[in-house]
């Protein structure tokens, strides 16, 4: 039995509907005490207001509090710095971008490393798929809104870190079941517990979307389980399952503008014929070991499996059909002690990260009339990382912390080509990179901070990113990793009287900046396109100004432009690096009523954009606002039913969900919905 067989038949053996988890009282503003905040992701764990860096922390509120728990820009939404696009097409995947960090890619996440429950779902050579993250089960996601390569690595122009419930932070059973506009649908059924030393926590879910445009449809099933045994006061042993089966994501293609303004939900020239989108099939499994009492520290050991096939045909004729088996694994160990340097302590972290990414790919041609003539290319592509790294906070007095970290990274790059009959495409590339980090604490007040920090960070191509524009496989010789520095004050804190706020000024300089453009086939490659500067500001307030009443705002003004670029094409130098909005605007009105009742109402503002290189193709502003809100009531014992509904672009404003960057024959856009709804309905118990 397959595992959507399988999921559908939980889902609708359960017969019942699903649910919004029962939401804690907020904070009223006059409570002085202010919880501490632990961030997790840089991997030495510290109090918020001792980070010497610009991180966010989401909650399980803000990731499942009347939300369809679909895709991550509903929890993201008001991290500044952080821009999501490409909501709605499910085969390409969201286009995550972190202070100008994987804009470039055309489809997935690129130099931003993703990691889910210590899993890095980030690959050895850079590249990410989100399809796998279920928010169903998330409790937690911080983001480090800038590079971290001391503690990542390779593709860590910033960090999204997923944590999901353990059985001891989300008890009982939830079931919940939701439609809405476009043909949504989606089921969820979850229970988690704790027995004695055992713990677990098992979510499934079952997604199929119509689409708004023609020719975009998904299906998609999700389990993700952990298991949990204490061996000990400080010991324990974790186990993670997570299953992914997405049969059919559609791909509707992009549109010209002409296009677009004669039909904006038509899909794109081919799509249809040639049946465009992808399928996947992925296993994730996770072992990991914690010794709280190794010697004077802490010992983390972690290992993981990862199997994808993947497979997907591309909207136009010619090798177009393209398949991988992807083998990924890897391990961890993570050692922290503290201890004192003189009269100061010191905390630090020494850590070996192994990872190795095997990928057998085929691709296939397609003829004009949408036959499979053949194939046309039959590589294996093997990356493989070996990381070291330290990095350390020493308390130079009671208000002032430095902090340094240093790593070091081997990255070996090889293709096998077993298609011989165009020559040999085959070759290797190995890297060798330092990175290094140094940031300055200091705590004015017990819940206010003021901290710069500096770091250096690289990218290399990832192996998609090496095609070679002069063959069909093998390596483009021509292109070389990039390399950014980056700079970055900040300050934060935390009033009494409920206001809080957040404020990092930041400029990162790139080196052989990896940009994308695209063949007169269809096909994307990659160049360096010289260097680039990133500057910009943001801001993230909140205020409880009442015990029922919050607003929280996210504010980013930012410049990100080439600072000199050369190609054949023309001189870009003074451009704006395409695809991403240099201010963005979110505001959100939270009410929390008695018990389960809660009403939010949210603004967004997109700065406009370029989508080319030579900055040709220029897309407007828009604004959007959303509405949500739900209540819930108490059936007897532990049972309590909620329905929940929201609205997505109230006003009906036409904006674009994706835009195709350096696209060819002038497809730049993929246009979103309009006013859209959804409801659901759930049961704890």
């Amino acid at each position: 039995m397959t595992f959507r067989y399988l999921s559908t038949a939980l889902t609708l053996g359960a017969a019942m509907p699903g649910v919004v988890l029962a939401q804690p009282a907020p904070a009223t503003a006059s409570s002085g005490a202010q919880p501490v905040i632990e961030i997790t992701a840089p991997r030495l764990a510290r109090e918020l207001y001792a980070t010497p860096a610009a991180v966010s922390v989401v909650d399980r509120d803000e990731i499942q509090q009347g939300q369809q728990r679909v895709r991550l820009d509903e929890s993201l939404v008001t991290v500044p710095g952080l821009f999501l696009q490409n909501r709605d097409n499910f085969a390409q995947g969201q286009r995550i971008s972190i202070r100008g960090f994987g804009a470039r890619a055309p489809f997935g996440v690129r130099g931003i490393t993703v990691v889910v429950d210590g899993i890095p779902y980030t690959l050895p050579d850079g590249q990410a798929q989100l399809d796998a993250i279920d928010l169903d089960s998330a409790e937690r996601i911080e983001v480090i809104r800038g590079p971290a390569a001391v503690q990542y690595g390779n593709a860590a122009g910033g960090v999204i870190s997923v944590t999901t419930a353990d059985g001891s932070d989300d008890p009982g059973s939830h079931v919940r079941m939701e439609g809405g506009s476009d043909g949504y649908r989606k089921y969820a059924v979850s229970n988690g517990g704790v027995n004695g030393p055992w713990s677990h926590h098992v979510s499934v879910s079952a997604l199929n979307v119509d689409g708004y445009r023609d020719h975009s449809s998904t299906e998609k099933y999700l389990l993700n389980a952990k298991l949990r045994r204490e061996l000990g006061s400080d010991r324990a042993l974790t186990a993670i399952v997570n299953l992914l089966d997405n049969p059919r994501s559609e791909d509707p293609g992009g549109l010209t503008r002409e296009q677009v303004h004669e039909d904006r939900d038509q899909a794109g020239r081919f799509t249809e014929a040639y049946d465009t989108g992808q399928s996947v099939d992925q296993q994730v499994l996770g072992l990991q070991y914690e010794d709280l009492s190794a010697g004077p520290g802490e010992f983390y050991l972690k290992g993981f499996y990862l199997k994808r096939d993947f497979e997907q045909q591309l909207p136009y004729p010619g090798d177009s059909l393209i398949d991988y088996q992807r083998d990924y694994y890897g391990a961890s160990a993570e050692y922290h002690q503290t201890l004192s340097v003189g009269d100061m302590p010191l905390r630090y972290v020494a850590g070996l990260d192994l990872a190795r990414q095997q990928d057998d790919r085929g691709r296939k041609n397609v003829a004009f009339n949408g036959d499979v003539t053949g194939k046309v290319a039959d590589e294996t592509q093997t990356a493989t990382s070996v990381g070291t790294f330290l990095q350390g906070d020493l308390d130079l007095t009671e208000r002032w912390t430095l902090s340094l970290g240093g790593r070091y990274d081997r990255v070996d790059l090889d293709i096998d080509d077993d298609y011989l009959s165009d020559g040999d495409n085959g070759g290797d590339r190995t890297f060798h990179q330092w990175s290094g980090s140094a940031g300055l604490s200091y705590r004015y007040r017990r819940n206010h901070q003021v901290y710069v920090n500096t770091g250096t960070a690289y990218e290399t191509p990832t192996f998609s990113e090496f095609a070679n524009p002069a063959g069909i496989g093998g390596f483009n010789p021509d292109i070389e990793p990039q390399k950014s520095w980056s700079r970055e004050l900040g300050l934060r804190g935390n009033f009494d009287n409920g206001l809080d706020y957040d404020v990092a000024l930041f400029s990162v300089r790139v080196r052989d900046e990896l940009v994308p453009y695209e063949g007169d086939d269809g096909r994307t490659f990659y160049e360096n396109a010289g260097d680039s500067d990133r500057d910009g500001l943001e801001v993230a307030l909140g205020w409880q100004f009442d015990p029922s009443w919050r607003i929280d705002s996210a504010l980013t003004l930012a410049r990100y432009e080439f600072d000199s670029y050369a190609s054949e094409a023309g001189d870009y130098g003074g451009n704006r690096i395409p695809g991403l909005p240099e201010q963005t605007w979110v505001n959100r009105l939270t009410w929390q009523g008695l018990d389960r009742r809660f009403a939010a109402l949210e603004t967004q503002y997109v700065g406009d954009m370029v989508a080319d290189n030579a900055g040709d193709v220029h897309v407007g502003d828009y604004w959007l606002v959303n509405l949500r809100g739900g209540d819930g009531w108490r059936l007897g014992g532990d049972t309590v039913l909620n329905l929940y509904g929201g609205v997505r672009n109230l006003f009906d404003v036409e904006h674009y969900a994706n835009v195709r960057i350096n696209a060819s024959n002038d497809r730049y856009f993929e246009p979103a919905p309009g006013r859209t709804v959804y409801a659901g309905i759930g049961i704890d118990f």
